[in-house]
């Protein structure tokens, strides 16, 4: 670390701030799968930064396109204005976009698409005439990023707890885990599809549907430990939301661009949502910047509700659309189809699965759960230290392996670029491996 840097003034995000500020771990450059540390190590990136650089990190076509857009406009508004560039994107997007989903508008992250969506949900039903729908549904363990409407939705408490009342009228799906029956199911779990059926016979008949506007849920489960969808889940929720007119909303703010070897989850699944939430991947996290994909006929209800010149959506962020974001969302497009990056992660997917596996039977292992290049290595906890056993995992691949990772309590999340070649799916696997048997000989030694 250079001996000038004071780290005292940033307050970091979602950190252990005291515990990272007296050894701190600093990235400074990168490029491919790798990034370099302020002392000149590589780290082989095992999350995609935090599963968004799916392209690799600082590719070039992306790169160039971001240079030559900001020399050429820097900003322009889109209240009332326009640029080329941010309607280009949308055309971009759609067009890799599911059938029907063809409406686009862009935010900043994946937390603003949330709140977007959920609002769009909310005025869709108004301007219909529908206006009791006002209730939104989530689910136990989701995460649907920070803004009040996604913590509201969201079902992880530590996200909430400290900020007292969100938005009234939410009521949660329970969560599909279901270790005892799933353990290391390779892709789908077979067991669990009647969780759906809790929608229905549960929080509908509890709330009564025509007050329900929206129903969202991730694909997979990310930020929370990787929760796969057992067989016919998702589809059970969808005829659900058919049958009582409830919208379903899918945050693909993870699943999006390739991570599951097809542009969208919605497309690995074969079910489609009324709206998808991006981001992350949108513009391989050059720039910042997220999306809410619609359903035409819902942009259309709202063009045929407002008066001529009127606004029909009074909803917008300053920098929707930005002229570098658009740019860097339209170069990220072409790279995965130039690349066949989403076919090259549906081929690497096969070889990913096995490697997860191998470490069933290791100490601590408790459950492996993987689909196209995502995983979760869930541990057995540390007594009394909920949380410290991954974590130290995390440190030693950090300092020791030369391995990112990614924990959230006792899991392990793994989320690669797209672009990892075999022999890295070893070393990123070997390394957690190697850790877990060091942890495992350190406990028996300490016994």
């Amino acid at each position: 670390m250079p001996t000038t840097l004071n780290t005292d003034h940033f307050w970091m995000p979602f950190t252990a701030n005291r515990q990272f500020k007296s050894k701190p771990r600093l990235l400074v450059a990168a490029s491919g799968m790798h990034y370099t540390t302020d002392d000149g190590r590589q780290i082989l990136d095992g999350t995609a930064g935090l599963w968004c650089t799916n392209a690799g990190h600082c590719h070039p076509k992306i790169v160039e396109a971001i240079q030559q857009q900001a020399a050429k406009m820097d900003f322009a508004p889109v209240f009332q204005m326009g640029h080329p560039l941010a309607f280009e994107a949308a055309s971009a997007l759609a067009a890799i976009a599911p059938e029907g989903l063809n409406r686009v508008f862009f935010c900043n992250d994946g937390s603003e698409s949330v709140d977007t969506a959920l609002k769009i949900a909310l005025a869709y039903h108004r301007v219909r005439g529908d206006g009791l729908r006002t209730r939104l549904i989530g689910r136990e363990r989701g995460y649907h990023g920070v803004g009040f409407g996604g913590i509201a939705v969201g079902g992880i408490a530590g996200n909430r707890k400290h900020f007292g009342p969100t938005l009234a009228g939410v009521d949660h799906l329970r969560h599909p885990l279901d270790i005892a029956r799933n353990a290391f199911s390779h892709g789908l779990p077979e067991h669990g599809a009647e969780i759906a059926d809790e929608f229905e016979q549960r929080l509908l008949a509890l709330h009564d549907p025509a007050t329900v506007a929206a129903l969202i849920v991730e694909p997979v489960q990310g930020s929370t430990g990787v929760i796969l969808p057992p067989k016919g889940y998702l589809q059970k929720l969808r005829a659900v939301c058919d049958k009582y007119g409830i919208l379903l909303i899918f945050d693909e703010v993870i699943t999006g661009f390739g991570r599951l070897g097809a542009p969208f989850a919605a497309d690995y699944f074969g079910v489609m949502p009324d709206m998808i939430c991006c981001a992350k991947g949108l513009t391989n996290a050059s720039v910042p910047m997220g999306a809410v994909i619609v359903r035409q006929d819902i942009h259309d209800a709202f063009m045929s509700a407002a008066g001529e010149n009127a606004i029909e959506f009074f909803h917008g962020y300053t920098y929707t659309g930005h002229p570098l974001a658009a740019a860097a969302a339209i170069a990220t497009m072409a790279v995965y189809k130039s690349e066949n990056l989403f076919d090259r992660a549906a081929a690497t997917a096969p070889y990913f699965e096995q490697a997860a596996h191998s470490l069933k039977g290791l100490p601590f292992v408790k459950d492996v759960r993987n689909l196209g290049l995502v995983c979760g290595i869930e541990l057995e906890p540390v007594a009394g230290k909920p949380g410290a056993r991954a974590f130290d995992a995390f440190l030693k691949c950090f300092w020791e392996k030369g391995v990112l990772i990614r924990t959230t309590g006792d899991i392990i999340a793994l989320s690669p670029p797209l672009i990892i070649e075999p022999g890295q799916i070893d070393q990123l696997f070997t390394a957690i491996g190697d850790v877990l048997k060091e942890q495992h000989a350190a406990s028996s030694t300490v016994a």
